[in-house]
Parts: C-alpha cells; sequence; structure tokens
C-alpha cells in the first residue's frame, strides 16, 4: 500500500456563460486535497450563500479549504446576491441556470460523478432554504441536502418580521420591498411553487435525498420555530433528517462550527468520498 501525497484544497473562478440569465456568471470551484483528473470520479456540493452573499462567501467566513484538504469531494460556491437560486417573481431564472448550465457545465470541465448518488446541495440561511427547495423539485439530480439555518417560510412571509433589528448596521435579511421583487405579494405563483410544505406534500417516484438541518440556538425565535416546523412536516411524510441544534446565532461564526459535521454527512451518503486504497504489486 502506498501513502498519498495531499495537496491543499485550490479554487478556481471559471466564468460561465448563462444563456438564461444574459450574462457570464463567475463561480468558485474548490478543488479538494484528494481531486484528480484521472482517478475515480470525484462527488460535488454545491454550497449556496446567505442574502446578499457572493461566491467569495463561504471562503472569507470559514475554514472551508481547510476542511477540504483530505476530502475527494469537489466544492461549487455560485453566487446570486441578493436573489435566491429560484425562478424569481421578477422574471429572473436562477433556477434554471443553476440546474440546466451550471450543473452540466461543472460535469464536463471537473472529473466529477455526474448523477444523483454523486451530487448535492447545501447552503446557509437563503441559502439553505433554496438547498431544500431544489432537492426537493429535482430529486433526480441531488442525492443528499445539507441546510444550516434554513430560511424556509420565505414564501410564507408577510410584512417585516425582522423590523425591530433594522437599526443593527450588521443585520442582513432582506426589507419588504426586496423580498417582494423575488417573491412576490402574498399569494403569487412564485411563493405557491417554492412553498415547502407543498414541496414535501409531493409524491414523486425518486425519493427525497438524504437531509440535515440544523439550526442555532440562539437564532431568531421565528427562524428557530420555522426549523423545527419543516422537520416535523419532513417527519411526518416519513422522511428520515439528520437534525442539530448548536450553541449560537443566525451568523457565519454558527455555520463555520457546524460545518465539519455536515461536509461528514455529505461524505456519509455519496458515493465516491471515502478514499480507495491504493495497493501495488512489485518484484522484491
Amino acid at each position: 500500500m502506498t501513502a498519498q501525497v495531499r495537496m491543499t484544497a485550490r479554487v478556481l473562478t471559471p466564468r460561465l456563460p448563462s444563456r438564461v440569465l444574459g450574462r457570464d456568471k463567475g463561480v468558485n470551484v474548490v478543488l479538494p486535497g484528494g481531486y484528480s483528473e484521472d482517478g475515480p470520479p470525484h462527488p460535488v456540493l454545491y454550497l449556496l450563500h446567505g442574502y446578499g452573499g457572493s461566491k467569495d462567501t463561504w471562503l472569507v467566513n470559514t475554514r472551508l479549504t481547510e476542511l477540504l484538504r483530505d476530502s475527494r469531494t469537489v466544492v461549487v460556491l455560485p453566487q446570486s446576491g441578493r436573489r435566491w437560486f429560484i425562478n424569481d417573481h421578477a422574471g429572473l431564472r436562477y433556477e434554471d441556470h443553476f440546474v440546466h448550465e451550471l450543473v452540466p457545465a461543472v460535469d464536463e470541465r471537473f472529473n466529477t460523478l455526474s448523477h444523483r448518488s454523486g451530487r448535492a446541495v447545501g447552503g446557509f440561511s437563503m441559502g439553505g432554504a433554496t438547498a431544500l427547495f431544489l432537492g426537493l423539485r429535482h430529486r433526480a439530480l441531488f442525492g443528499a441536502v445539507a441546510s444550516h439555518a434554513g430560511a424556509f417560510e420565505a414564501p410564507h412571509r408577510v410584512g417585516d418580521p425582522y423590523a425591530r433589528f433594522r437599526s443593527d448596521p450588521g443585520f442582513a435579511m432582506p426589507t419588504v420591498d426586496a423580498h417582494e421583487r423575488v417573491w412576490g405579494p402574498p399569494g403569487s405563483e412564485t411563493r405557491r411553487r417554492y412553498d415547502p410544505y407543498r414541496l414535501i406534500a409531493q409524491d414523486a417516484a425518486t425519493p427525497v435525498p438524504a437531509l440535515y438541518l440544523d439550526i442555532g440556538t440562539e437564532d431568531h425565535e421565528r427562524m428557530r420555530d420555522m426549523n423545527h416546523r419543516v422537520r416535523d412536516a419532513l417527519l411526518a411524510r416519513g422522511h428520515r433528517v439528520e437534525y442539530h441544534e448548536r450553541p449560537g446565532g443566525h451568523d457565519w461564526r454558527f455555520v463555520d462550527h457546524a460545518l465539519p459535521a455536515a461536509l461528514d454527512f455529505v461524505e456519509r451518503h455519496l458515493d465516491g468520498t471515502r478514499e480507495r486504497d491504493t495497493v501495488t504489486h512489485g518484484t522484491a
């Protein structure tokens, strides 16, 4: 048996043309320490940022590259800014871009497992909710979902439940106007399409992905309550959920603390994540 020499994780930043969005989109692709162009194909985790983030948000605020040093999992970091990765009320088709352009482009350019058992989607807050929406809407595409403090009930939001926090300059939740630019007014088709409880209740031939949810014990009460409700709705439908509550608020410090467990969950539920022993035979 020969020991492999580990490399540090590498970050590449290709720009991908998007016909759906009408412009090129930058994306960060983190190649793990165990990445090889000509070895067995690698599983892929798509990580979605929170509201107002970018392709760099996970790199700046978490130990992601450090945690991927001994991994085989390729991590893709797309960006949507203050938009969600959905086909929104204003007509921006980020879901179509993600599913029909980004995922195929990653599989074409990198040595990846191009089927659901080798592909996961996760995220924080806005990104955590969207990860679940995409996982439930595209069950044949993703084998696992990992959500940190998912803002699952955005389609149900009316008014500004966070008004009392607006004086904090670091507060990052959308205003009513910003929210409705994406979701439309209450009762809109966009809200109906992504209603988490409607998605959970749908029957489909393909099973739901493996599901991981976590939430901080000091997060907003509204955020904790919706995570409890989504967890319970999933369990009531007979879906298995790995669920955790950990110390922390609605911030990247909480996410960074929780990230190792989420990455471990993904590695346990996707093909090709565990290192294969390399055995060499020779003459004495």
